[in-house]
């Protein structure tokens, strides 16, 4: 988690002790996570104090969300290589103006600018170039104003890691800057690396959001989310009839709520018996029709099977492969039937139905060869083949 930018005010002369400065180093490393006007005495010179070295408070006790202000030469240097980094001068206004004119509609005139800032050490940090306006001067002078209040930032633990600007003013110690001026400054003046992070946090939010809404993994990365997103999106326009809606006239949430009202309506309505057929009555129906296709094709493969193998396209020892090929693709089948060549042997007899020459008793030559070859009588040989033929 990240602060959210705080502003405190204090306000002092060097000669008053309003302001508690305390010896002592440390280094920044936090992020900036509030801003602070604090005052020192103002003279009419070009050189003038912005903050005090070490640790430091304000009369009213402030700041209360860090144990105290701090600034050593190792934050200054941060400081001052900011400043040198700078296109624009610092600004010195009057009373803050810079910071009220949102809302009390006034000018903001400036009394002063400066741009190169100085670390003396055990003293403090100072703006050595300031050019003050000739009415500031006059001012300053006059005794008119007698302090200067820069607008600084600072980390959780107090040290100050930003310089914004500055003003001349004559309320040392700002007893309770009001609201106004609170918001002010930080809308103006809110370190870049605070808006970042908090503009971080905000979109891991959103990320970690997304995630549980898509089902995605802990781990999914922005381009994981934004592919489902895009397959969201698709589906819903899908189920819409694939209509291009446009992402501003498209509502989502109102979109749901329609579904889960149809649903809620088909599922408590009775259905009309003119329009629909209970599930268990088209299940028995397939059932059957299942049962006669399979007798229908059956009785296509027996007529298929047993006509070629008297066309002789079949031989008899195929008929228990060919009906379970029929019964696998009975279209193949017949394919292969209707080209396959008939075997003409197997299709007749070899007299063509005629009796054999031999038939008024009397043997070929080789017939009776055959007979006294194997001692059988051309008599029974003769009887044994009349009554083959018979």
């Amino acid at each position: 988690m990240h602060s959210t930018p705080h502003i405190a005010a204090l306000s002092a002369a060097t000669s008053a002790p309003v302001l508690v400065a305390a010896l002592g180093a440390r280094s920044a490393t936090a992020a900036l996570t509030g801003l602070a006007a604090c005052s020192l005495a103002v003279t009419a010179g070009n050189e003038l104090q912005l903050m005090p070295a070490g640790d430091f408070r304000g009369f009213d006790g402030r700041p209360e969300d860090a144990p105290h202000w701090h600034i050593d030469a190792a934050l200054a240097e941060v400081l001052i290589n900011a400043a040198a980094a700078r296109k624009n001068p610092y600004v010195i206004d009057y009373e803050h103006q810079t910071l009220r004119a949102q809302t009390n509609g006034q000018p903001a005139p400036a009394a002063g600018w400066f741009r190169k800032l100085e670390w003396r050490e055990g003293v403090g940090l100072f703006a050595v170039d300031v050019e003050w306006t000739e009415r500031a001067k006059e001012m300053i002078a006059a005794g008119e104003y007698r302090y200067i209040s820069p607008v600084i930032g600072y980390d959780k633990e107090g040290n100050v890691v930003s310089l914004f600007m500055a003003a001349i003013t004559n309320n040392p110690a700002i007893h309770g800057m009001e609201e106004v001026l609170l918001a002010a400054a930080t809308q103006l003046f809110a370190s870049p690396r605070t808006t970042s992070l908090t503009q971080e946090k905000s979109m891991d939010e959103l990320l970690e959001q997304l995630r549980w809404l898509l089902n995605l993994p802990v781990g999914s990365t922005a381009e994981d989310i934004l592919a489902q997103l895009q397959k969201l999106t698709q589906a819903i326009r899908d189920g819409m009839g694939g209509e291009a809606t446009a992402a501003a006239s498209f509502d989502l949430i109102a979109h749901i709520q329609t579904q889960r009202e149809q649903i809620a309506s088909l599922s408590g309505a009775t259905p009309d018996p003119s329009k629909f057929v209970a599930i268990g009555l088209v299940q028995d129906l397939q059932s059957q029709v299942a049962q006669l296709t399979g007798e229908l094709n059956k009785t296509r493969i027996d007529n298929l099977v047993s006509g070629a193998i008297a066309a002789g396209k079949l031989l008899p020892s195929m008929e228990s492969w060919a009906r379970e090929f029929g019964a696998k693709d009975l279209a193949a089948l017949t394919a292969y039937i209707e080209k396959a060549p008939p075997v003409v042997h197997l299709n007749g007899t070899q007299t063509g139905g005629k009796a054999p020459a031999n038939q008024g008793g009397s043997l070929t030559p080789n017939q009776a060869a055959l007979c006294a070859a194997m001692g059988i009588s051309q008599e029974d040989f003769l009887k044994t083949q009349q009554a083959e033929q018979a």
